[in-house]
């Protein structure tokens, strides 16, 4: 039995400023017959004021408590590990990140910089690392579906560019690390085994969820979803629907 929801939002319920056909209707559906929902979301260009603004501003009933970003945990780690943050995040993000911790050391926190990718900030980073910095990465997707409705290059590129250059692997806090689906679940009163994943990315989200422990791995084809995605990655997801609304139809029935 199924007893709450994680759902990845971006390419799922919305795209851009719009919503996708159906998804809030589905998301109100799962609400209403008594499943806690927690949205799930790599997004790391809009500040968790911002994701709660668009999602209440389509018509769901979504406090900032039911939302998890990595910039959340990110913040949670430099507050726990006493860390400076030397970061190379979009301009947005900056305020939510900043000004945390430091008696311990620093750590180059990177996440989708967008047009702050420029050379020298890549080196400056690359430096932090090389001098001893913590690598904190916000997640290491490799694209996601932009507002003009096309794929775009994520911060994962950039992740790898450092862990080569400096041969030092990152610290991933977003989706697919375990400890994100986790801390999801448990503010659900619900353990992994008991509640499904909803998303886009056959990696990050439906993959990454499985292989942290959840009951089923819904993979819809929206969004960022290509052809084949579906059998490009393991474990393969529990099962594939055209939209958010057929992923909540299955739900309801299980």
């Amino acid at each position: 039995m199924i007893k709450g929801v994680l759902l990845d939002i971006g390419g799922v319920v919305y795209v851009g400023e719009a919503a996708l056909p159906g998804a809030v209707e589905a998301v109100t559906r799962l609400m209403a017959a008594g499943l806690p929902v927690r949205c799930v979301t790599n997004t790391t260009r809009t500040p968790l004021a911002g994701i709660v603004e668009r999602l209440q501003r389509l018509g769901l009933d979504i406090g900032a408590d039911d939302v998890f970003t990595p910039a959340r945990a990110a913040r949670a780690y430099i507050e726990t590990h006493n860390l400076a943050p030397h970061l190379l995040v979009h301009p947005s993000l900056e305020p939510e990140l900043s000004g945390h911790g430091g008696g311990a050391g620093e750590a180059v926190v990177i996440g989708d910089a967008g047009d702050g990718f420029s050379y020298a900030a890549m080196n400056a980073a690359f430096r932090k690392l090389m001098g001893g910095a913590a690598f904190v990465a916000l997640a290491a997707n490799r694209t996601f579906k932009d507002g003009d409705g096309e794929l775009s290059i994520d911060c994962g590129a950039f992740v790898a560019a450092l862990e080569y250059a400096t041969g030092t692997k990152a610290i991933v806090l977003g989706k697919p690390a375990p400890g994100f689906f986790e801390a999801a679940a448990a503010s659900m009163d619900c353990a992994l085994a008991d509640v499904a994943m909803i998303g886009d990315d056959a990696e990050a989200d439906v993959a990454g969820a499985l292989d942290a422990g959840v009951k089923a791995g819904i993979l819809v084809r929206s969004g960022k979803y290509l052809e084949g995605d579906e059998t490009r990655y393991a474990p393969r997801p529990t099962l594939v629907r055209d939209s958010l609304a057929g992923a909540a139809e299955w739900i309801l029935e299980n």
